[in-house]
């Protein structure tokens, strides 16, 4: 007879919602991704609460500026996996063009949102996703001890 197994909580928890290719749309990805991570037991004004939601912010932003095909919307993931102390972004549209990692001259007032994402994430990519487009991605490390729920909130 095989040995019982010992219950295991889930570890990973997910956030997954649509949202129009406007700006409205990309500040409204930020601030629920914010919210959410309060959720998550990820304070605002922590680095790690700042950390995501600015990568948040920069890939929403780059969905609706360079990704934006009219008559569709944008969707962000964001996955928590506690046992690995990990966020994992993934903002997807459905423009084929990859965006590209370039410094942009000095006098210029834009073009810095990947470098902004390059330095706060651990890793960051591009795939296919199934369907036109591509879904741009990054994960962020957490700090240790990270993540337990606000005070009257549980686990979610």
């Amino acid at each position: 007879m095989p040995a019982p197994r010992a219950f295991s909580p889930a570890t990973t928890r997910l956030f997954v919602q649509r949202f129009s290719a406007t700006r409205r749309g990309a500040r409204l990805a930020r601030l629920l991704a914010g919210l959410q991570l309060v959720e998550w037991g990820h304070p605002r004004g922590a680095d790690d609460h700042d950390t995501v939601t600015i990568v948040v912010a920069e890939l929403a932003a780059n969905a609706v500026l360079h990704g934006r095909v009219p008559g569709r919307d944008f969707a962000l993931l964001l996955r928590y996996d506690a046992g690995r102390g990990v966020i994992r972004i993934e903002v997807s549209d459905t423009h084929r063009a990859r965006p590209a990692l370039v410094v942009p001259a000095s006098d210029e007032d834009h073009g810095r949102g990947l470098i902004l994402v390059d330095a706060l994430a651990t890793r960051w990519g591009v795939h296919d996703r199934v369907g036109p487009g591509k879904t741009v991605w990054a994960e962020c490390a957490l700090s240790k001890g990270a993540g337990k729920p606000a005070y009257g909130q549980a686990a979610r």
